[in-house]
């Protein structure tokens, strides 16, 4: 099991602009459309790494426990479906309809929105606030498959509520570690 570590993006940095498929509904969004009023939260995920296994359900309880007009949670998979098939739209579509995603899951064919958010790996997290700029990117918390520390999305939960509270974000921020990105 590879340990990519996230690439860390410059802080402050405007969310990248996209228009990527949705494969819950196979209808085509623009960020603008997704976002949060006051957060916005894009990840890169998949559907095969046991990372992001690891933390699926607490990921979906997490996104539960705001209030979607707020609170905007985003999922893309950029990975090479032609060398990795589970990562394919369909087996998509059945992931989020088993875990019942409440946040659309998109599907970065070209891999052009990983390379624009200098995402690395599997889950990447990136917490952005009104104006769209970056504040927090990095973990879901300390947890990984196999070392026995509970699932909590605290690092995560940190970031969003600072910023629902008009505090200011955490300058600690460690990287996620996953499965790199499985580039063409």
């Amino acid at each position: 099991m590879a340990r990519t570590p996230s690439n860390m993006l410059a802080l402050q940095t405007k969310a990248p602009d996209f228009r990527l498929p949705n494969v819950i509904d196979e209808k085509l969004y623009e960020l603008k459309q997704l976002r949060g009023s006051e957060v916005t939260v894009l990840m890169f995920i998949c559907n095969h790494c046991p990372f992001v296994v690891h933390l699926q359900k607490a990921l979906v309880s997490c996104a539960r426990a705001y209030d979607s007009d707020r609170v905007g949670f985003i999922a893309i998979s950029s990975n090479d479906v032609e060398n990795y098939p589970q990562d394919g739209p369909d087996k998509m579509k059945e992931l989020a309809m088993h875990l019942h995603f409440p946040f659309p899951y998109l599907y970065d064919q070209s891999q052009e929105v990983a390379k624009a958010y200098d995402a690395a790996c599997t889950p990447d997290f990136y917490v952005f606030d009104k104006r769209m700029k970056l504040v927090y990117r990095g973990q879901f918390d300390d947890s990984r498959p196999g070392n026995d520390i509970s699932v909590t999305g605290e690092d995560l939960r940190n970031a969003i509520d600072a910023i629902l509270e008009n505090r200011k974000v955490s300058s600690i921020q460690k990287p996620s570690i996953g499965c790199n990105i499985k580039w063409k």
